[in-house]
């Protein structure tokens, strides 16, 4: 994978901090009637603890974590973690601390690009955690779960709660009740809930937390205390702050002071807190609130005055609400509770503030790569534009390099719609985005704003956090020509790819390696359009070497996956087969195959499928299906669904190939073609279970005619054509178009063009009356297709094609035709047109050098007839009619390619059918 810009140390510390399980306080109250609770439910699938803020149970769960025997993962989430991509590798990496090595095993299906379902990597966790059976649970812990509002997020973790292993326990903490089906956890008792009337400090805990403060508190003003903050930990610890160091008569009027909600006790308690602090610390207090993190030098930046580290830790020791966020000290936050209060304390006393020092903040965090801060600053302070630019700067970064797309939405959400419209890097991002996704009808109006964005955008400097080599966006006019190019592509433009794709290069600076590569490979997808194999497999395969050295790991599977389809393509099964398995072998390292190998397996399915090994195939197709399910870019998905549709036909599933089918329909984008072969693939199926009327719509609503001459880029669509004409009893027509197809495929020495038209020609000779000729060209065919085992681009004619290889079959018998064609080869061709179910064996063992194997009545009637038995005395013998008889003979006869019942005799011995 790419390699992580320089500043990767900094977003570590970041994550560590997201990572760190909160430390006891000094004089923290012990509530083992709650971790009684938390022991007794942790044997459950899920451990819920609901409450709003200030119920204590971020310090409930930490303390009982640390105290309990299990390894612990720990996990604070954040309003980032609403992107699925993040929130799993976060996750991934706090079950890290407790199941070392699980990170590494389960990286490659994070991406990038990022999956479109995590159900994979759920599964892949789940498979993980279940293999170690020998060790202690791991306890995960998810603390502020109410931030998560992603649906992607809600499902993937039911679906792991739902299929957990034993090997796993999750604790959540949230404000709010998760849609993670809690009724059917309750029902099934699978759920423990800590809710706020069991998290209320009772009266003994109560006065524990403030006797710390005002020891000698009477039982009565303990008893008050607790009853007006209704058990609230938040209330209580704030009156505990009041109270330190007042004498009995103040602390006597304190409790008698106030009264009344949640809201008024905060207000109140927070106003006597900040009162008792010095000026200089109440102002950083006020001040560093707008900050979610605090450190040192950051708050140095923000408030524009140095010393903070020193009055960070003075806060701390003085208890006010900071929360250690590592265990040196470097990294807090507030909580959320004060932190609001300060916040809306600073807005009244200085109004103008707090932009200020959201704009210093958004410069340090900028300063330091990190983004998602920095955005979140420069837009509260104002400054869209700002926002934007750092949007820019991190794109290729955080889409490209981690696939975080859920992100890069987020961010882009925060602007203004005309701002973004006014920004051609925001619009090609937006665009590139929706091409990979497939929603490629967005793409052109978009390409097209860029061209009228308003100018002198392209006077402010652009550095892009990936690096100039890494990045998409460095170059706006490269990368607006490399999209219409992918969009001509669809269309099966041959000529506008190769325009747009050398457009691209000579806008392509030095140093811009990924444009650069990327450019290379549409030139390479122009040569295979245009039908010039031989140089679009050279083209791509420079293509793979520079994703390769670029180190971009699931590019690179991609490209293989192109080169193994135009080896397809010019008739080198073997090759195609051999580039998967390379790719491959680079791709499963360890553990489960990443989706990247998906696309290799989707090849090898194809290429199974066509030699006939149909249970291979479809152990193939399954798992690039199950692989390429989590691609955001579905054409992949859609290419194995066909080749499992193929087999469910081949296999008796015809309703079952139609589903697959129409599933790979809604995957494939753009029109078809070569590069969609998916619409082809659907017609050829109503073909064959008889829906002609519906492939005549088909062949008319795309344009084809009988007449139409080679297009390459349309060559499955004519060749749908071509069948639907003989369907038709049009021989004639049929013919005279495979003959021009023909042609252009000897021209460009394409063999797997070459192998099935000569397959529908040698039918379409049939049809037409010329046997002779129909044979030849048959024969011709095969000796193409036999060195690479091709067996399905014949069986899947059916019985015309069965019928005209019984022929062919009788021709080498007598030395007329087909000499070189081998019996093997031809024994394997006749096994094909008698599929049988995926999974299922052959039964009994097949005859070579037949194409329809006899029935066991027609053997019987052959050794009758091997005894000289007369039609009469084998239908008297059966106790059959004489029309009966003359049937199974007739059929004995077009079997074994015999003219007459002593040239049968002599065949089925030659076969050893018969003594």
């Amino acid at each position: 994978m790419a390699e992580w810009p320089a500043v990767a140390p900094e977003r570590d510390v970041l994550l560590a901090t997201k990572l760190h399980m909160p430390a006891a306080r000094p004089g923290q109250v012990l509530r083992p009637r709650l971790t009684a609770l938390l022991d007794e439910g942790a044997a459950r699938r899920l451990v819920l603890v609901c409450a709003p803020a200030g119920y204590g149970k971020t310090v409930l769960l930490a303390d009982w974590a640390a105290r309990d025997e299990q390894p612990a993962a720990w996990l604070s989430l954040d309003a980032g973690d609403n992107d699925p991509a993040r929130f799993w590798r976060h996750a991934v990496a706090a079950l890290d601390r407790a199941r070392p090595g699980i990170a590494e095993r389960l990286a490659p299906l994070l991406g990038p690009p990022a999956p479109a379902s995590f159900q994979g990597l759920v599964t892949a966790l789940i498979n993980d955690l279940a293999g170690q059976p020998s060790a202690e649970p791991a306890l995960l812990i998810l603390d502020d779960y109410h931030v998560i509002g992603s649906q992607q997020v809600h499902q993937s973790l039911g679906f792991l709660l739902q299929h957990g292993p034993a090997g796993l326990r999750m604790v959540l903490a949230s404000r709010s009740d998760p849609p993670l089906g809690l009724a059917r956890l309750r029902a099934r008792g699978q759920l423990t809930e800590i809710r706020e009337a069991e998290l209320r400090f009772t009266p003994a805990e109560a006065a524990e937390l403030l006797e710390q403060a005002a020891s000698g508190l009477p039982e009565t003003s303990v008893a008050a205390l607790a009853a007006r903050t209704e058990g609230w930990a938040a209330g209580l610890q704030l009156a505990a702050l009041s109270l330190r160091g007042q004498h009995d008569a103040d602390a006597a009027a304190f409790v008698a002071a106030f009264t009344g909600s949640h809201r008024y006790v905060l207000d109140y308690l927070a106003e006597e807190v900040l009162e008792r602090q010095d000026e200089q610390l109440r102002t950083f207090l006020l001040e560093t609130s707008v900050l979610g993190r605090l450190s040192g030098p950051l708050c140095d930046a923000a408030t524009g005055r140095e010393g903070s580290q020193a009055l960070l830790e003075q806060a701390e020791r003085a208890g006010l609400f900071l929360i250690p966020l590592d265990e040196v000290r470097g990294w807090w936050r507030y909580h959320h509770l004060f932190a609001d209060l300060l916040r809306v304390r600073l807005r009244q006393e200085q109004p103008g503030r707090a932009a200020q020092l959201h704009r210093n903040a958004a410069a340090w965090y900028a300063g330091h790569d990190l983004a998602d801060d920095a955005i979140e600053h420069a837009a509260a302070a104002g400054e869209m534009p700002w926002a934007a630019r750092i949007i820019e700067q991190h794109f290729d970064l955080v889409y490209n390099m981690r696939g975080e797309a859920a992100t890069i939405h987020r961010w882009l959400s925060v602007l203004p719609a005309d701002l973004v419209k006014s920004r051609p890097r925001l619009l090609l991002a937006q665009a590139h985005m929706a091409a990979i996704s497939g929603h490629v009808e967005v793409v052109e109006p978009l390409l097209g704003a860029v061209e009228c964005a308003p100018p002198g955008w392209d006077g402010e400097p652009f550095e892009p956090a990936a690096g100039v080599a890494a990045s998409h966006l460095i170059n706006v006019p490269a990368l607006t020509t490399m999209e219409r190019g992918y969009l001509a592509q669809l269309r099966g433009d041959a000529e506008a790819t190769a325009a747009f794709a050398t457009q691209a290069l000579a806008e392509i600076k030095p140093g811009e390696r990924l444009l650069s590569v990327a450019a290379h490979g549409f030139l390479g997808v122009a040569e295979w359009l245009r039908g010039r194999l031989t140089q679009a497999e050279r083209a791509v395969a420079s293509s793979v070497t520079g994703w390769h050295e670029s180190g971009q790991l699931t590019l690179t599977a991609w490209g293989w996956y192109e080169l193994a389809l135009i080896q397809r393509a010019q008739g080198r099964l073997d090759a195609a087969a051999l580039t998967c398995q390379q790719a491959l072998a680079s791709l499963l390292t360890s553990g489960r195959p990443p989706p990247a190998a998906g696309p290799s397996y989707a090849v090898l399915a194809e290429i199974a499928y066509q030699r006939d090994e149909l249970d291979l195939a479809l152990r193939h197709a399954t798992e690039s299906i199950a692989l390429c399910r989590q691609f955001v870019y579905t054409p992949l998905l859609a290419n194995g669904l066909a080749t499992l549709a193929m087999i469910r036909q081949a296999t008796g599933d015809p309703a079952g190939a139609l589903a697959a089918i129409a599933e790979a329909g809604q995957a494939s984008p753009g029109p078809a073609g070569l590069l969609n072969p998916v619409p082809a693939t659907r017609a050829r199926l109503l073909l064959v279970q008889g829906d002609l009327a519906a492939v005549a719509r088909w062949t008319t609503e795309r344009g084809l005619s009988p007449d139409d001459e080679p297009d390459y880029p349309r060559e499955p669509g004519q060749l749908v054509l071509a069948r639907m004409l003989l369907a038709q009893d049009r021989p004639d027509r049929a013919l005279a178009l495979l003959d021009r197809l023909h042609v252009a495929a000897v021209a460009q020495d394409r063999v797997g063009s070459l192998i099935e038209i000569g397959a529908l020609r040698a039918l379409a000779l049939a049809a037409t009356g010329d046997e002779a000729g129909a044979v030849t060209a048959l024969a011709g065919t095969l000796l193409l297709a036999c060195p690479q085992g091709y067996i399905r681009v014949f069986a899947d004619e059916g019985p015309p094609m069965a019928a005209l290889l019984g022929r062919l079959v009788a021709a080498q018998r007598t030395g007329q035709a087909a000499a070189g064609v081998p019996l093997g080869y031809l024994a394997r061709l006749q096994r094909a047109f008698g599929a049988r179910p995926a999974g299922q064996g052959s039964g009994a063992a097949a005859v070579p050098g037949i194409v329809d194997q006899l029935t066991s009545r027609e053997l019987e009637v052959l050794g009758m007839l091997a005894a000289g038995r007369s039609n009469q005395a084998i239908a008297g013998e059966l106790v059959v009619s004489l029309d009966t008889v003359k049937k199974h003979v007739g059929h004995i006869l077009g079997k074994l390619g015999a003219a007459n019942r002593t040239e049968a005799v002599v065949r089925a011995r030659e076969l050893s059918l018969i003594l």
